[in-house]
């Protein structure tokens, strides 16, 4: 009997740990767990959820009588949300209160704009004094408007030797920043972001990639194929970018998919870029890898290749969050470039994605949009993800004994988490606690933190030190010449003393 109530209640047990043991499987090196993180060696580490579904907005949620279809972008202003619904060739503008989404107007022209409806709109951005700018992909212009939606201004094809005429201006992205300035992402050129002054003048192109080739594929396309082999092959230019954010401080963030897969270990592909005004990257990588979302693919493959993020989003605390279009997955990272977290997977069911396609915050909450399921998932903070966001703000903020308390929650419920271990060392650092934060960056196999810790460890202890160090210093420097000198008194004294013994 009692073999049987212990086998009944390993069985009991054994079915209540099994869905857990189900969320964190790992088969070759994926994970098939909602949340986790990489560990310095690159292994995957399962982590508490830094988010949860908070709601999923469907056209029926929205009461529309069209439901949306094919929706490429969305757009956040204030509390307001803007849906880009470009197989309806329409913007929808929700309204958020407290947790209710509602729909306050569809737009789907202007007023005074010729022609004055949209043609596939597929991106939308919102200015300080309210102003909407929408590309209007294939009426081939970007369309500036006020909140009354009346027409204002047309961004359209340049006039200029730099833009290939032969080319219909066909925008699919946009920015605006604080001056009213609009960079544009537009097909088939490859030159970078279209620039626009707020006047509409077009002034060139900033940030374009880089071109990418070996010097054997030069060889081989200029001596070893025909005239008519080289009009077919690609030619050697630079790639667009997938899509644009633009932060606070007015830096554009950019993703890019078009890159070899062996370039992204060792940084030479940069799938997420920060451009400054004159498109230079001065994304920080402090990370010992890049941020190129999932460490481990299968090379070649359609389905387990590399991360190609399709959207990027960027907080108030210069936390950015990109969208894997390859296994619908969200990455966070911080302002050093370190890994926040990973969520998120392939499917229909709730917080999985069939085809996720654009990305946007509102505070710390994340609205994803699915271009196949013409739904928006919304993701709220659990308490986890809560203390990762605490912990960072404060650190910024200058108050480092509340952000190392606050890491250190952090580790309760993560025990696990390298970032933790690094956000109390640098806490600690700023403290001018130095030998405790080398502590914390050798547990994290922070080298370049624990090295930077060590030098202003050594300096400190120099400071400290200096009064007997130049004692110390000096009493090497002058006691071998004292006792040369001692050595030298009395061989003289003994030789005198040997010459008077010798008379």
């Amino acid at each position: 009997m009692k073999s049987f109530t212990r086998l009944l209640a390993l069985s009991l047990a054994a079915v209540m740990l099994l869905p857990m043991a189900c969320a964190f499987a790992v088969e070759d090196g994926y994970s098939s767990s909602y949340t986790y993180n990489y560990d310095y060696w690159g292994d995957i580490r399962e982590s508490p959820d830094a988010y949860r579904v908070d709601q999923v907005i469907y056209s029926v949620t929205l009461g529309l009588d069209v439901p949306m279809r094919r929706p490429q972008n969305l757009f956040v202003s204030g509390e307001e949300l803007y849906v880009c619904d470009t197989g309806n060739n329409r913007i929808l503008q929700l309204h958020r209160e407290n947790s209710e989404f509602t729909l306050v107007r569809i737009i789907d022209s202007v007023q005074g704009a010729e022609p004055s409806t949209f043609n596939t709109p597929s991106d939308i951005a919102v200015d300080p004094e309210g102003n909407l700018y929408v590309c209007d992909t294939n009426n081939y212009r970007i369309v500036k408007m006020d909140a009354d939606l009346h027409f204002i201004q047309a961004f359209v094809k340049p006039e200029d030797s730099t833009f290939d005429q032969k080319l219909n201006f066909l925008p699919t992205r946009l920015v605006v920043d604080t001056s009213g300035r609009v960079f544009a992402l537009a097909t088939n050129v490859n030159k970078g972001l279209v620039k626009f002054e707020t006047d509409g003048t077009f002034t060139g192109f900033i940030g374009a990639n880089p071109v990418k080739y070996s010097m054997w594929d030069y060889i081989w396309k200029t001596f070893f194929t025909t005239k008519e082999q080289r009009a077919q092959q690609a030619s050697f230019v630079p790639t667009e970018y997938e899509n644009i954010y633009i932060d606070e401080d007015g830096f554009i963030y950019a993703t890019n998919t078009v890159f070899k897969e062996y370039d992204l270990l060792w940084d030479n592909a940069k799938p997420i870029r920060r451009l400054n005004s004159i498109g230079n990257d001065i994304l920080i990588k402090n990370d010992k890898y890049p941020p190129i979302g999932e460490l481990k693919w299968v090379d070649g493959s359609i389905v387990d290749g590399p991360s190609k993020f399709k959207d990027i989003t960027v907080l108030d605390n210069d936390i950015y969050i990109a969208v894997d279009r390859t296994r619908g997955r969200l990455f966070g990272y911080d302002s050093q470039g370190i890994m926040l977290w990973a969520f998120g997977t392939k499917g229909n069911s709730e917080g999985a994605f069939l085809s996720a396609i654009s990305i946007e915050h509102m505070g710390t909450d994340l609205f994803v949009l699915d271009e196949n399921e013409s739904s928006i998932t919304v993701f709220r903070t659990t308490e986890y993800g809560d203390l990762i966001y605490k912990a960072s703000d404060e650190y910024l903020r200058g108050d480092y004994d509340a952000s190392a308390d606050s890491w250190r929650e952090v580790l309760k419920l993560n025990a696990n988490y390298n970032l933790a271990f690094i956000g109390i060392g640098r806490a600690l650092m700023r403290q001018e606690k130095y030998t405790e934060a080398m502590e914390y960056f050798q547990m994290a196999h922070d080298r370049e933190n624990y090295g930077r810790a060590y030098r202003y460890y050594r300096k400190e202890w120099v400071e400290k030190n200096i009064g007997w160090i130049v004692v110390l210093v000096a009493a090497l420097l002058v006691i071998p010449l004292v006792v040369r000198q001692v050595k030298k008194m009395r061989w003289e004294v003994q030789a005198y003393e040997q010459r008077r013994i010798a008379k």
